[in-house]
């Protein structure tokens, strides 16, 4: 077998997606937080986005199977909160597949806090900037819903957080 690299190791993760928004990758999300290898075992630091993730275990599941499939004998997934996520973690890479799946992608907020963040999202359909925030709560615990006044379409957006 090749000698595995972080690299390689991140390649192969690029197919594992994250199971709420199946055209982002764990990757270009930023949960991947460490990648340790000794031999043909690798270790993987995960950050989930909440503490309270409903989709960790098959998170977990999906990123072992991805790396046995490739060859790697032994996968370790440890969780970590040592540096908690935000939405800034998220890829540029990643955030253009967030607006081309009609999520709007989370403004960089430089860990700012603020409702006034979350109530002026820039509607992904249109790119309008007169939306509202209808609902701080979507379908999953990381999205908000949202109304377009300039193409009156609703939408979610990814919480920045």
């Amino acid at each position: 077998m090749t000698t595995l690299s972080q690299e390689m190791i991140l390649s192969w993760l690029e197919d594992v997606k994250d199971p709420e928004i199946p055209v982002l990758s764990l990757v270009d999300l930023g949960v991947i937080r460490g990648i340790d290898i000794a031999g043909n075992h690798v270790s993987i630091a995960l950050t989930p986005t909440f503490v309270g993730c409903p989709a960790l275990d098959m998170m977990k599941d999906e990123i072992t199977s991805n790396l046995k499939g490739h060859g790697v004998e032994d996968v370790k997934i440890s969780v970590t909160f040592r540096e908690p996520w935000t939405s800034d973690m998220i890829s540029e890479k990643g955030k253009i597949a967030l607006k081309k799946f009609g999520l709007a992608p989370p403004p960089s907020q430089g860990l700012i806090d603020d409702i006034d963040v979350l109530e002026h999202a820039i509607c992904p359909r249109c790119n309008g900037t007169h939306t509202e925030l209808k609902n701080t709560f979507g379908p999953t615990l990381c999205r908000s819903i949202h109304y377009c006044l300039d193409c009156r379409e609703a939408f979610e957006q990814f919480k920045p957080i």
